[in-house]
């Protein structure tokens, strides 16, 4: 099969003789991701099952005291207020294909021919190479793993039915509207809610009007024993919060002064001790406006036993010395309570 225009440039980049700049390639446009960094670290197991992931949640009681002299009837309640969480679990898929052909153009032996899930360097390798391209591919892999993870943890789902629905399926925008959230109507059980406060006045700083809000919100927040401690802001949201902070000369020692110089930076902003991060996916998805506060003991990934991150090295076609690497990861997002998040934005 010949190669395309695409893996020619990609050679023919990589490979270039005698190049003074040999080594690794540097990226352009890798992001932080502060949101899958902590989904990943939360990471919890279950053993299979055929379609979704289950749980069980309540509240409402039924049980209550009542006074009574004597011989006076008294009542008794029969609870019956148990409701049923559901999310789906999927199979997440991505993958490389390479040729023997353009390894062997870049210096780069296959040393297992029958699934290539070995390579070495050839001999004088580094007087032909400019960049390692297997490596280069693994690094391309990986972090397309990342970046495609990373969103599919934040969106809701409907991008793509094969995926699994994120963050923002469990804290919406309207926590009122009649939709059913895990299987269970948000809009008939006010306890299945998250907190939402959108397009919060954001025209005088020194009014401090979002800064007021996030004060009343948490303790909303805590209200049902929540302790959020992931905050994720976008680029708009957070210039916003240092606007209300310098309004009031709210600098801090380390983001006024140093013992050498005056620095007009800013420390990065906290709130009762919860760093509000700069998430950029944000920026990406057009929400640079808005601030995501979560309790990630009750939002977190659930995988598939041993269906982690499994890395596979499919054996290749007989006739093709073509080579394939992919990693699967089967699992769900699941939040077992909602009360204890927020999403909050500005005009």
């Amino acid at each position: 099969m010949p190669f395309t225009l695409e893996q020619i440039e990609n050679t023919s980049n990589a490979a270039i003789e005698l190049h003074f700049q040999r080594g690794k390639i540097t990226s352009q446009t890798i992001q932080d991701k502060p949101l899958l960094d902590t989904m990943m670290s939360k990471e919890k197991t279950f053993p299979g099952g055929k379609d979704n992931i289950t749980g069980t949640v309540k509240g409402v009681y039924t049980t209550e005291i009542q006074g009574f002299e004597n011989d006076d009837q008294v009542g008794y309640g029969n609870p019956a207020n148990i409701k049923k969480y559901t999310y789906p679990w999927k199979l997440i898929h991505a993958g490389i294909k390479f040729t023997m052909h353009e390894l062997l153009q870049n210096g780069i032996k296959v040393v297992d021919t029958t699934d290539g899930s070995s390579v070495a360097p050839a001999s004088d390798a580094e007087k032909i190479a400019l960049a390692n391209v297997y490596d280069d591919k693994l690094e391309d892999m990986q972090e397309g793993v990342d970046r495609g993870m990373n969103e599919m943890f934040w969106k809701d789902g409907t991008q793509d039915t094969s995926l699994v629905p994120g963050v923002r399926s469990f804290v919406v925008d309207d926590p009122t509207a009649a939709t059913v959230v895990g299987g269970i109507d948000q809009s008939a059980n006010t306890w299945w809610r998250n907190r939402a406060s959108l397009a919060l006045t954001a025209t005088t700083a020194s009014d401090q009007n979002v800064i007021n809000k996030l004060q009343t919100e948490y303790r909303q927040l805590r209200r049902y024993g929540g302790n959020p401690k992931l905050w994720l802001a976008g680029s708009d949201m957070i210039e916003w919060l240092e606007k209300e902070l310098r309004s009031k000369g709210n600098y801090t020692l380390e983001g006024w002064m140093s013992s050498k110089a005056t620095d007009a930076g800013m420390a990065d902003i906290s709130f009762k001790g919860n760093k509000i991060q700069y998430d950029p996916t944000l920026d990406d998805m057009s929400r640079a406006k808005y601030l995501y506060v979560l309790d990630t003991r009750f939002i977190y990934p659930m995988a598939i036993d041993g269906e982690s991150m499994k890395k596979h090295n499919p054996a290749r076609p007989e006739d093709r010395y073509a080579f394939y690497k992919a990693v699967t990861w089967v699992g769900g997002l699941v939040c077992s309570r909602r009360n204890v998040h927020g999403v909050y934005s500005i005009a």
